[in-house]
């Protein structure tokens, strides 16, 4: 079950994330931000809703603290990407998966031998499936600070929401906290950013533009919550050290989505990635 939640986590996510940058390129990255994760919260506030608040209690405050360390690794990470190079900013971005590794090594998990080589062969290929580039322009330290501190944020938001619920209901409740939360800082960073000189809307088309965007800005939202779900019920029915590496495939599945969608031909040194992430994801399974 752990790995089977973990992969669904992967899936979503790594498709939510190239939905996300197909709007990105149209809309400003926080505006997307903010905006799919209103339709997020719409839709989990109704289910919270017919669900009831009966798990409320001192666990939502990880959701809380999940939500509001996502937007602060989102805008960090974007920011990066636009300081690039890409093919260091996103295999960088992949290492956040250590945070909940080493959280669940530290509270006594120990996988086996097969489990702990799945782990090294999986982040291994998570990393070269982002295409490194190791030769090129030299790489600005702010860029590479930024990336390291979205891959902290990505890794703590994993390990704050699986402990925010243990039932299904309580999960509903703790996703619709952490989008509540979400907004919250990702609002006020799009207000203090609109201050500042910069755009919300987009540049052409303004408001119809966005309003043309809203059924993939839901997907964009619902897919990042419902893998935030699966990742959940995954690390709670599981090791955290084996959910945490398998729910981290995202990367191999947006580079597979952008083949698919776009055309975009794979670099080989992320084929070499895909295939070190399906060997790590089978000694994981297996192990």
């Amino acid at each position: 079950m752990t790995a089977l939640f973990a992969l669904a986590t992967s899936l979503l996510w790594g498709l939510a994330d190239f939905g996300g940058g197909l709007l990105t390129r149209r809309t400003p990255a926080l505006t997307v931000v903010v905006a799919s994760q209103t339709v997020a919260a719409v839709v989990l506030g109704i289910v919270v809703v017919a669900t009831g608040w009966s798990e409320a209690g001192g666990q939502l405050w990880f959701a809380v603290a999940a939500g509001a360390v996502g937007p602060v690794a989102m805008l960090s990470f974007y920011k990066a990407l636009a300081l690039g190079p890409m093919g260091v900013v996103s295999p960088l971005g992949s290492l956040g998966v250590a945070v909940p590794v080493t959280v669940g090594l530290i509270v006594g998990e120990r996988p086996g031998l097969l489990q702990f080589a799945g782990v090294g062969v999986a982040i291994a290929g998570i990393v070269l499936a982002g295409g490194p580039e190791l030769r090129g322009a030299p790489v600005q330290r702010q860029a590479v600070l930024l990336t390291l501190v979205a891959a902290f944020g990505f890794g703590a938001v994993m390990s704050l929401i699986a402990e925010a619920s243990t039932t299904v209901t309580g999960l509903f409740l703790a996703l619709f906290v952490q989008r509540l939360t979400n907004i919250a800082v990702g609002g006020a960073a799009l207000y203090v950013s609109v201050r500042r000189g910069a755009r919300a809307l987009p540049a052409e088309g303004g408001a119809a533009v966005l309003l043309a965007a809203l059924p993939a800005l839901a997907f964009v939202g619902l897919a990042d919550v419902a893998a935030n779900g699966t990742y959940s019920i995954a690390a709670q029915h599981g090791p955290v050290t084996v959910a945490a590496v398998l729910a981290s495939l995202y990367p191999v599945v947006t580079a597979l989505a952008a083949r698919g969608v776009l055309g975009e031909r794979l670099r080989a040194v992320q084929a070499a990635g895909a295939g070190l992430a399906l060997v790590g994801t089978v000694l994981l399974a297996t192990g």
